[in-house]
């Protein structure tokens, strides 16, 4: 990808294209988000595949393998950009914390807020030359937006209240700079101020899991981002993320990920040639 930014209206010749010349599982060195208005795609990454219903939010980090396989009342838009184009976008954090990052949009407004924005970025991006500073603004409007609105739809739809979301963000934060030393539940309690028992029953309201769970998760994705990106042993990448021992790492990698490490890269290899 040459340029800081890319975006593709996923209309019907588009989708036909598509569909019928479908991309292979891929590893791509940029962010990719979709804004799916219509229609009922098939998701692939990290060799899991989804259905996913519109009108929804699909994000691919950077590094991850993937393939979309639209049907073909796929409608929306595909956005690409470096992760520099759009520094404060969240997007990029959360998803050192889940494998896919897709969600349900509300209707109607919304939906209609997210076509119009984008409709505007590809305006501009088509412009000769592309207005990259205005893109780069709309672009963050679009990411607070679609940001703001999954926020309200946690606060509606489950027990979190913005406080719970607030000390969930705080969290967060807390693991991606200890996640690697084998800190307790409790140590992440102290620093919040709060007890562990609490802690527990925020990171179930916002995002369905527990500590320990969200803390493994972190751990497990960066091992297979190395395992993928890089030549270094399983043994010297379950060191590096946090396992001393290398049957201990496997063991956890085999429980979550239903292979072992080795088998893991193996298949991304083999998906990649």
């Amino acid at each position: 990808m040459d340029k800081p930014f890319l975006i593709y209206k996923l209309d019907a010749a588009t989708i036909g294209e598509i569909v019928k010349d479908p991309p292979a599982p891929h590893r791509h060195e940029y962010e990719e988000l979709i804004v799916l208005l219509e229609g009922t795609p098939e998701h692939f990454i990290d060799f899991r595949k989804q259905t996913i219903l519109s009108p929804a939010i699909i994000y691919v980090s950077k590094g991850k393998i993937h393939q979309f396989m639209p049907d073909l009342q796929t409608r929306g838009w595909l956005i690409q950009y470096q992760n520099e184009f759009a520094p404060q976008s969240s997007f990029h954090f959360y998803s050192n914390f889940a494998d896919t990052i897709h969600y349900s949009l509300p209707q109607h407004t919304c939906h209609n807020r997210l076509d119009t924005l984008c409709s505007l970025i590809y305006e501009d991006f088509t412009a000769n030359p592309p207005r990259y500073q205005v893109i780069k603004h709309l672009l963050l409007a679009l990411l607070i937006q679609i940001d703001s609105d999954h926020t309200l739809q946690i606060a509606e739809s489950k027990t979190a209240s913005n406080s719970y979301i607030s000390t969930f963000d705080k969290f967060l934060k807390l693991v991606e700079t200890n996640y690697k030393q084998a800190e307790s539940v409790q140590f992440y309690a102290d620093q919040l101020n709060t007890s562990a028992r609490n802690l527990n029953l925020i990171c179930r309201s916002v995002f369905d899991k527990s500590v320990s769970e969200i803390i493994e998760d972190r751990k497990l994705i960066e091992a297979k981002q190395l395992i993928v990106s890089t030549d270094k042993t399983i043994s010297e990448i379950g060191f590096e993320v946090g396992y001393n021992e290398k049957s201990y790492f496997t063991r956890v990698f085999s429980k979550r990920e239903g292979i072992t490490p080795t088998e893991f890269k193996k298949k991304a290899v083999a998906l990649l040639q």
